[in-house]
């Protein structure tokens, strides 16, 4: 009986202004407020509001039957509070009907825990104090930026008290094991590890409308028979992708809404199925064997590794300068100075340095506001000289 596990990422970073060099030292702001709301604006029409809506819809059809979760990230929800407050009263609406969860991750979907522990604990706190503020909400299962994970980090996560963790389903951990089985790591046997099942994820976020795809066009009753083929053979489908799948990056004109308004139904007309959140299917199901990953994974790109965001010299840089920073930022508590480094730190800005122009190619392209990668690097760079100012140091003054 393979319970379906849907869970949505919804992730919004400040995006940079082009910050020049003649702008360093000028008190300039750092982020890109017009760019930043008009993406938001567009997001919220296609995709938060119209999903929140029709997943509120199928919770009530099923009578609660249909049960979906969320990973929603610090700097997402400072925007909504900001620009879009309907959308958080939409989410919080989800949350109230008792068939949603939601997960803990750092606040600013940063890769802080490859470069500093201590301020990783520290995200991981304001993000929960940021659900509960918001959603009067506590979260039991963890998820890092990108799905990053590794046997050192599951333990880490576990003595911070998380039962469960998200991670990819990457075919050179599992070996001939099925993603549709929970894990545990090799470090942390209390901490239930969910895998993606990234062929059936992405067969609904990427591939859903490909018409040279030989599976196209993917309907609910295909998607559904797909899902009962684990029946004998799996204890969940994991099914896990970005929420702006819904609306933004698959339009609205590809029928998108229609195949997830109808396939509740189709899962649920197999009596052996049902959905259940990460939290229930930690404990509804036992471990059913070990991964050491001793090389970080993600869900990223083909390769499944952090090349995305550290694969090249620019990427290296930039993220050892921020870090270099940590101590000095920290010991001026200056509040403002220490939210702009933090929201340096988001994923996003070292995703958009990328020099990966293959098969990838697409994906980097995506919502990103700079002409090329140089660009990026070079406003990124800009704004640490600025930051040294900001501390009292000469900008070119090496911090270590």
């Amino acid at each position: 009986m393979p319970s379906v596990c849907l869970y949505l990422h919804a992730h919004q970073p400040f995006r940079l202004r082009r910050y020049p060099i003649f702008d360093i030292g000028r008190g300039q702001p750092y982020f890109d407020e017009e760019r930043n709301r008009s993406y938001l604006d567009r997001i919220a029409l296609k995709s938060y509001l119209p999903t929140n809506q029709l997943l509120l819809d199928l919770i009530k059809q099923t009578g609660g039957r249909f049960k979906v979760s969320f990973s929603l990230t610090g700097t997402l929800l400072e925007q909504l509070e900001q620009s879009h407050p309907e959308v958080i009263t939409s989410f919080r609406d989800l949350v109230n009907t008792g068939s949603v969860e939601l997960i803990a991750e750092t606040y600013y979907h940063s890769l802080a825990y490859l470069y500093s522990k201590e301020d990783f604990a520290r995200q991981v706190a304001l993000h929960r104090e940021k659900l509960q503020q918001l959603f009067g909400y506590s979260p039991q299962v963890f998820r890092n930026t990108e799905l990053i994970f590794n046997n050192e980090m599951a333990k880490f996560v576990q003595d911070l008290g998380y039962k469960g963790m998200l991670a990819e389903g990457a075919d050179h951990v599992l070996g001939w094991r099925s993603p549709n089985f929970l894990y545990h790591a090799r470090t942390a046997d209390k901490l239930k590890v969910l895998l993606r099942n990234y062929r059936l994820s992405d067969d609904m976020s990427f591939r859903f409308s490909t018409q040279g795809w030989s599976e196209w066009p993917l309907t609910a009753d295909k998607f559904a028979a797909w899902i009962n083929q684990a029946n004998g053979n799996g204890n969940t489908i994991n099914l896990f992708m970005d929420y702006e799948t819904f609306g933004e990056h698959q339009w609205e004109s590809t029928g998108i809404f229609h195949f997830l308004r109808a396939l509740p139904d189709k899962v649920l007309a197999y009596p052996d199925n049902d959905f259940k959140t990460p939290g229930e299917v930690v404990d509804a199901f036992p471990a059913m064997g070990e991964l050491d990953v001793h090389n970080t994974i993600t869900w990223a790109d083909t390769e499944r590794d952090l090349s995305a965001w550290l694969g090249n010299q620019m990427q290296q840089a930039a993220i050892r300068h921020l870090y270099d920073l940590e101590g000095p930022i920290l010991a001026s508590g200056d509040a403002q100075m220490i939210d702009d480094w933090r929201k340096l730190q988001t994923a996003d800005h070292f995703y958009y340095m990328c020099t990966k122009w293959f098969a990838d190619g697409d994906v980097h392209k995506y919502f990103n506001p700079y002409d090329s990668p140089y660009d990026c690097f070079i406003y990124f760079m800009n704004i640490i000289h600025d930051l040294r100012l900001r501390l009292g140091m000469p900008k070119g003054e090496n911090v270590n």
